[in-house]
């Protein structure tokens, strides 16, 4: 009596070691199939075979989420100071300014499920199953361990099989691997430490099948299969905050205390010094907060990165998630995925060897354009050699592919790439498969590691001559040259070299190239057909050399994120030769560098692959349980990581790593979800344009902290100094929240566009663990805040002593305070040198429109009826614009003096420095 069925009995541990008859007979199975009740039986056991959906937020939970910032929580708390005032017309703003950063926020940050649902979309949606004794179509969701499947070209594998039969069986695993070729299919046992790359005997769920035919034994399901391993990867890999969200928490929590701190101070002075009434006092204390938030910050923070997102659109970089903009600008490393993304993903033949020459060919990708050249020489023969005929004949003939140009002029492949590759080149020297007839057929076996077609029309040499037959192989190298017999001499056939073509392939090997051979056989013309035993005797022919290759704008992308002190490591599926001979074809790696495979780097522990992490830049044989450990051990030394990659494999590390960034084009959907941003391009070089946007992006923030910051610092000095003398108050609150808006919404938002300052890629990365803005820096503001209060009270108290009326005065206040803010504002467009330069009235339009805006809306506040009422503001003659505007132009020349005593204390500071290092 059979024991009852248990989830542990239908699980195979590493099927791809066991005789495929061993997990038939764990799982209870045979090559026959299941019957349809014990298919129901172990459904209810396993489960269906689908990835389980992600708990998900509900969505006012997760636009609440967007409130949960230290900035918010001040400007939310300047909302509820003017409610208790009674502000409600102040109290409406402040919470727009809130809801409308919070609606930004939500609608451009993608949640993290989206990348499990972009996996579950890998999925087959139904399967060929055997049951009841019979083939039929079932739902993918309904298959269960030990039922046994049918795959067919074209078909995508519907669950984790063991290989039962394999014909020919070859599987597009590059989504999953990152391999650039279809993994060839047996039904022989493998190593059971063998890397999901090197499970021969296996067909993974979310695979597509290229080429042959198979049959397989479900061994895993759903979540237990290696696509759903990669889902509960994904789901664990924690998305970090960014730097820019961890400074700005920090400056706010920073902020907090200080506004708190000066209040408080304010209430002792005002109470033991002046023994001002109490409930004076208190006003007077809530409308130094209400000055002294910046509550337009978290508004300009969103916007400029918003600004951002646009402008980074245009280069091709699409921005999923609002804080990852800036954080570009500190990347230290990037690890990139090889396949498709430093290279083109489109096999190409890059030499060619026969036994008479060798030649280079230009071009790349399945585009027919190009040369072949002898090699150390300059252009193309006059006529096609015949040495170089012969092979391009093999190359078209033995051949099951096609490239078509489609209606927008783009090559494309119909078939294998390496087979794409051969038709690409022999199109590229002048030959064609027209005139010939294909008469019979061997396919591809990875078993013999060849194909052979019988043609007529072949004729030797590609001369001329009567219609004849002949077997073309082509194959593995040391399969064809065990089975040749001669080669093709300058004269006709010569005895084979051997030693002379084992040196070849080896170094063509060496060059990280894959080697394929081409041999032919003459045959009676009444030949109709033949058979394995048949490829004797051959005529070796010659080898292509074929390789994925670079992009050649990723070469030179590397090397400007190396000038800008930017790592770039290659992790990638593919072979160790492979990659190290791209990583030096890329300058990616010197000449000494050293190769960690997948199976080195399991037997490392964290600890040591943290020490060795920072000096290894090629990674091989990779999984994704790889990438995260070498983004977190790269993490464990403060770097910055940016991941880049397309297969379904990479998301875990994406959304593990600080930046993200997935291919658009031959990217997964998984992978796009994960990431935070997404070339629409595919190209390498936009991650170089996209850092040093990411670089413009903090630098211009930074300038616009750094001017918003003084308008309060003004605000509150001047309320703090009235308070503190006894005096009357140079500004109400309505028309302090008049002058942080206006100047947020016109003048800070000039800043978002200015543009890269010069020789932003030649510089290092910034570091991530200081605050946004530094010591000096605050130092900057206090001093301008200074200026641009003490100017203010200047005028408001000298318009005053006139005899003019309070609001009179307070307007020229607001005026002096707005026009200050608009000449610090060009102080502000270079802090790093002078502005005492024609440069400064150029390079950023937006500038002056904001400055016409800023005039247009003060001539509103002060002139239009409605705004004297809303505001306390009065008409005030034309003349009585001329005195801000002269102190402005005061304020702009003092700060300018300031800028350069600051930048000859960090001169100073610099040379000692480098005393001190050279001593």
């Amino acid at each position: 009596m059979s024991q009852p069925l248990t989830e542990a009995r239908l699980t195979v541990a590493r099927p791809w070691a066991m005789p495929s008859d061993d997990v038939l007979a764990h799982l209870e199975a045979d090559a026959g199939g299941l019957r349809t009740a014990e298919a129901a039986e172990r459904l209810e056991i396993a489960g269906p075979n689908r990835l389980p959906e992600p708990e998900r937020k509900p969505g006012w939970l997760r636009f609440l989420a967007h409130f949960n910032d230290t900035l918010i929580y001040i400007l939310l708390g300047a909302a509820v100071i003017k409610a208790l005032m009674g502000d409600w017309l102040d109290f409406w703003v402040i919470m727009v300014v809130a809801i409308i950063n919070a609606v930004i926020g939500y609608v451009q940050e993608g949640r993290a499920e989206k990348a499990l649902a972009g996996i579950r979309g890998m999925l087959s949606a139904d399967a060929g199953a055997r049951r009841d004794g019979g083939w039929v179509t079932v739902p993918a969701a309904d298959l269960v361990p030990g039922d046994v499947v049918r795959l067919m070209p074209g078909d995508k594998v519907p669950a984790d099989l063991r290989l039962l039969q394999a014909h020919q069986l070859r599987i597009d695993e590059a989504a999953l691997t990152g391999e650039s070729v279809p993994s060839s299919k047996t039904t022989d046992p493998v190593d059971a430490d063998a890397g999901v790359g090197d499970r021969g005997s296996m067909a993974f769920s979310g695979t597509i099948v290229s080429a042959g035919q198979g049959r397989g034994v479900v061994t895993a399901t759903g979540p237990t299969t290696e696509l759903g391993r990669i889902q509960s990867l994904a789901d664990e890999a924690d998305a970090l905050d960014t730097p820019l969200t961890r400074q700005l928490d920090s400056f706010g929590r920073v902020l907090t205390v200080v506004i708190l701190g000066m209040a408080a101070v304010m209430l002792m002075i005002g109470r033991f010094l002046h023994g001002m009434p109490f409930d004076e006092l208190i006003s007077a204390a809530i409308g130094f907060a209400v000055a002294a938030i910046p509550e337009g910050l978290p508004a300009l923070v969103t916007i400029t990165l918003a600004i951002g997102v646009q402008q980074m659109a245009r280069h091709n970089a699409i921005t999923r998630k609002l804080p990852a903009v800036e954080a570009l600008g500190s990347v230290t490393t990037v690890c990139s995925d090889k396949t498709g993304t430093l290279t083109r993903n489109e096999m190409t033949v890059r030499h060619i060897v026969t036994p008479l020459a060798e030649y280079d060919v230009t071009g790349l990708g399945y585009a027919p354009e190009g040369e072949i050249v002898r090699a150390g020489t300059q252009g193309t023969d006059a006529a096609p050699r015949g040495d170089l005929a012969a092979i391009l004949a093999i190359a078209t003939l033995c051949n099951d592919a096609h490239i078509v140009q489609g209606d927008d002029g783009t090559w494309s492949l119909v078939g294998e790439p390496t087979e794409g590759a051969l038709k690409a080149v022999a199109i590229k020297g002048g030959v064609g498969s027209a005139g010939g007839r294909r008469v019979a057929v061997i396919p591809f076996d990875s078993a013999n590691k060849l194909m052979a077609t019988l043609n007529e029309g072949a004729r030797s040499g590609g001369e001329a001559g009567e219609v004849s037959r002949a077997i073309l192989v082509k194959g593995a190298p040391d399969r064809l040259l065990e089975r040749s017999l001669t080669q093709r001499g300058a004269d006709g056939s010569e005895p084979l070299d051997l030693a002379r073509w084992d040196a070849a392939v080896a170094a063509l090997s060496g060059q990280g190239l894959r080697v394929l051979a081409a041999a032919r056989k003459p045959v009676r013309a009444t030949t109709e057909e033949f058979a394995l035993d048949d490829l004797v005797d051959l005529e070796f022919i010659g080898l292509w050399g074929i390789v994925d290759p670079p992009r050649p704008e990723a070469v030179e992308a590397i090397a400007d994120c190396h000038a800008a002190g930017i790592r770039v490591k290659m992790i990638t599926g593919d072979h160790a030769g492979t990659a190290l001979a791209i990583a030096h074809e890329m300058g990616l790696a010197g000449a000494d560098a050293e190769v960690l495979t997948g199976a080195e780097l399991e037997a490392l522990t964290q600890e040591q692959l943290r020490e060795v992490v920072r000096d290894v830049d090629v990674y091989a044989r990779t999984s994704p349980e790889h990438k995260i450990r070498i983004v977190r051990a790269l993490q464990s030394h403060g770097e910055v990581v940016a991941m880049t990659g397309d297969g379904v494999n990479d998301a875990p590390a994406l959304t593990r790593a600080d930046v993200g960034i997935a291919m658009g084009i031959k990217g997964t959907e998984a992978t796009k979800e994960a990431a935070e941003f997404v070339l629409a391009d595919d190209n390498f070089a936009t991650i170089r344009s996209a850092i040093a946007e990411g670089r413009r992006i903090y630098d211009n923030l930074r300038k616009s902290i750094v001017f918003l910051l003084p308008t309060n610092g003004a605000q509150s000095l001047v309320i703090l100094v009235a308070v503190v003398f006894g005096l009357a108050l140079p500004l109400t609150s309505v028309q302090v929240l008049w002058v942080n808006m206006v100047t947020a919404v016109t003048l800070s938002l000039a800043l978002a566009y200015e543009p890269a300052e010069r020789g932003i890629m030649r510089r290092p990365p910034r570091a991530t663990g200081g605050p946004i803005i530094d010591r000096g820096e605050l130092g900057f503001i206090l001093v301008v805040s200074l200026l641009i209060g003490g100017a203010a009270m200047g005028v408001f108290y000298g318009v005053a002593a006139t005899g003019a009326d309070i609001e009179v005065a307070r307007t020229e206040a607001v005026l002096m305070l707005a026009f200050g803010q608009l000449a610090f504002l060009f102080n502000c467009r270079f802090l790093s040198r002078s502005s005492l330069t024609i440069d400064v009235l150029r390079g950023n339009r937006t500038v002056w429109w904001s400055a016409i805006a800023l005039v247009v809306l003060q001539l509103i506040y002060t002139y239009v009826p409605f705004m004297n009422v809303l505001f306390e503001s009065r008409p005030v003659p034309a003349a009585s614009w001329i005195l801000p505007v002269l102190v402005s132009i005061g304020i702009f020349l003092a700060v300018e003096v300031l800028k350069a005593v600051i930048r000859a204390r960090q001169r100073s500071s610099r040379a000692a420095a480098a005393l001190k290092a050279g001593s």
